[in-house]
């Protein structure tokens, strides 16, 4: 239709005479045979300029084009957040660099927002993402910064003063943000590579959390405290068992940051018995939050039955009791319950829709309902799975 409808889509009220006159003043020009800037107010080309205007300025509206739209504000931030910690300081007296035509401590300040804003690889950020930026205009550098070559050297000036690094930010968390240390989380993961990974010798195969056993990978390590400020990291060989990593991270952070009253949260996969009979040593002042193996549960659930639960917040009670020096807590909260639940029916649909695929399908081998009853993991116990006796044309029975 040719018809053109109108409608108001928001009204922002009316400006008055004194509002009017102030929004004109929208354009700061510097004049140079003035050596000062002066405030222009800007009109369309197509509306003669009030008489009452002063410094005026037409604009050809039809004439305007949008060039180069970049990314300030987050990146402005970045940078201002890298000032604040004083990261400009610390790695210009350590990086060096000043007398080349870009100073490392550029580069990495551009590596850094980078990873906060967008993670990528050194190489997007060179052929994409600081073009969108303004990190030219922040850095005040061109783009000799975000050459590729310089980027990837640029870790490899990082590595040797980690352990400093670290303790400036633990200084710094303190001062700015009154960061706590006395709790620290402790956890591990890894990540895999496709490709042979021939030039990297920590690069083997083993327990991936990716479900990728074909390919090799690298486990890291890394002690954060509940706030995420990290205190001490590892890069470890694909094949290494968490059971072994422990001790070394306990002797690391008393090595750093001195010995003082921590509590260590993991996951019970984490800690062996030995290192947990360590820990509990008196002399080193550690404390430790750690699930129960399930062996342990079952020895002691006798004690558990006859224990009274403690409301110790809402929708949250806890069972406690002390055993060779050692005080255990059984947790129970609806949160917890809910999502349990939710997880159970998410299985149980799984398995029932799989259970109408072989019931409605063509004729498949007995090992198929088997296969889907293993599905729900722990809910299969629930579930009834039987397969039907079909009469052979010969009267006999399949």
């Amino acid at each position: 239709s040719s018809k053109t409808v109108q409608r108001t889509v928001l009204y922002l009220g009316e400006i008055n005479d004194q509002q009017q006159a102030a929004w004109r003043k929208t354009l700061s020009v510097f004049d140079e045979e003035q050596q000062e800037y002066a405030n222009l107010s800007l009109f369309p080309d197509d509306r003669e300029i009030p008489a009452d205007a002063v410094d005026s300025l037409q604009v050809k509206v039809s004439g305007l084009e949008l060039r180069r739209p970049r990314v300030f504000g987050s990146c402005g931030l970045g940078c201002e957040l890298w000032r604040q910690l004083g990261l400009d300081e610390f790695w210009g007296s350590r990086l060096g660099g000043w007398r080349e035509e870009v100073a490392w401590e550029k580069v990495l300040q551009l590596l850094v927002v980078n990873r906060r804003l967008d993670p990528g690889s050194e190489f997007r950020v060179h052929r994409q993402w600081y073009l969108s930026t303004a990190m030219d205009a922040l850095l005040g550098t061109n783009f000799a910064v975000a050459e590729k070559d310089r980027l990837y050297r640029c870790l490899d000036r990082v590595l040797e003063h980690k352990q400093e690094l670290f303790l400036w930010l633990r200084q710094k968390w303190a001062d700015l943000f009154q960061a706590d240390f006395e709790i620290l989380l402790y956890d591990l993961t890894s990540t895999y590579f496709e490709g042979a990974m021939e030039e990297n010798p920590k690069a083997k195969y083993g327990h991936s959390r990716d479900k990728r056993t074909d390919c090799l990978q690298v486990v890291i390590a890394l002690v954060i405290t509940p706030d995420g400020f990290p205190l001490a990291y590892e890069v470890m060989d694909g094949n290494t068992s968490d059971r072994t990593t422990l001790r070394g991270f306990l002797e690391q952070i008393e090595k750093t940051y001195g010995k003082a009253k921590r509590m260590w949260v993991m996951d019970r996969g984490i800690p062996t018995e030995e290192i947990l009979q360590e820990m509990r040593n008196p002399a080193r002042e550690i404390f430790y939050l750690v699930g129960t193996p399930k062996g342990k549960i079952q020895q002691c659930e006798k004690k558990w039955l006859d224990l009274p639960w403690q409301k110790v917040r809402e929708s949250v009670e806890v069972k406690l009791f002390e055993q060779d020096g050692e005080l255990y807590v059984l947790a129970k909260s609806e949160g917890r319950r809910a999502k349990e639940i939710a997880m159970r029916r998410k299985r149980l649909a799984r398995l029932l829709k799989k259970r109408r695929e072989i019931g409605s399908g063509p004729r498949l081998p007995v090992r198929a309902p088997a296969s889907a009853r293993r599905r729900p993991g722990g809910n299969a116990g629930n579930v009834s799975v039987s397969c039907g006796q079909e009469k052979t044309p010969s009267g006999g029975r399949a």
